[in-house]
This record gives structure tokens, C-alpha cells and sequence, in this order.
């Protein structure tokens, strides 16, 4: 059996990636417990920290997430009492999400966060700044790139 190197695991840059991910967002994990938030959560309201009262949709492609896997967590999000979803007045179609007093609140709560789990990677802040633009611009390349079809060689 003749063994290409191209298709061993440890050589896919996917699996890299995947596997990263997991592990990164396993150091979140016993913090976001403690306030009753799973990861995808946190980053939804890292999103309406930054701005608030935004539509659906906006929230959706700032997360890269689509609407089956969004609305479910908006409810979630909403029944915890951290954010209001409404219809927008102007435009009956979009649906505005804002945070209540209690989700500006949590914020104050996960202001550290961050340093502690960068503080986990053993990364020094450039190098975690380094790899962060590099992810940011290959999530912007691939983005840019669907839709393409691309020629087997």
C-alpha cells in the first residue's frame, strides 16, 4: 500500500485547525460555567457588547452562523434574560437583538477572560496577535473564495 503523505491526518490543515479550535475552546469551558454561558454564546454577546441592538441576520454573518443555529441560541440567550429580540418597526422582515440590563451587566463578569485563557496557550501577545490576523485572513480568503470551483490537476 503505497502511503501518501497528503492524506495522513497530521498533514491536513483542516484537522489542524479543528483540533485547535476544540482545545482553545475547551480552556473557555470552566469559565463560561461558572456563568451559565456555552462558547457559541459568549462570542454572541461579544458581538452585541461591541454593538448593540442589531438585526439577526448582521449578528448571523458576523458569527458565520446561519439562522437554524442562531435562532435556537438567541432563545436560549433570551430566556436567560440576557437579550430581547423584537421586530424591527421600519422593516417588519428583520428581527432586532439588544441586550437587556441584566446582558450589559454579565459583561463586567467576563472582562478578564480573555488574559486567563490566553495565559493557558503559553503564547506570548504577539504571537497571539500574529496567529489571530493569520486565521482572520484566511477565514477572509476562503469567504472570498466560495463560490469559485476549482479544477482538479
Amino acid at each position: 500500500m503505497d502511503a501518501n503523505p497528503l492524506l495522513f491526518l497530521d498533514n491536513q490543515l483542516c484537522f489542524a485547525l479543528y483540533a485547535s479550535s476544540r482545545e482553545v475552546t475547551k480552556l473557555y469551558r470552566p469559565f463560561l460555567d461558572e456563568l451559565g454561558l456555552t462558547y457559541t454564546q459568549y462570542v454572541t454577546m461579544l458581538v452585541l457588547w461591541e454593538k448593540d441592538e442589531i438585526p439577526v441576520k448582521t449578528l448571523g454573518e458576523r458569527l458565520h452562523l446561519d439562522s437554524g443555529t442562531l435562532t435556537p441560541l438567541l432563545k436560549k440567550l433570551e430566556a436567560a434574560g440576557l437579550v430581547l429580540r423584537a421586530r424591527d418597526p421600519q422593516d417588519e422582515r428583520s428581527v432586532i437583538v439588544r441586550l437587556t440590563e441584566q446582558g450589559h451587566g454579565l459583561k463586567a463578569k467576563v472582562e478578564d477572560l480573555p488574559a486567563r485563557v490566553f495565559c493557558q496557550t503559553r503564547l506570548s501577545p504577539e504571537e497571539i496577535v500574529k496567529l489571530r490576523d493569520q486565521l482572520h485572513a484566511l477565514t477572509r480568503t476562503i469567504s472570498e473564495l466560495a463560490g469559485c470551483k476549482t479544477e482538479r490537476v
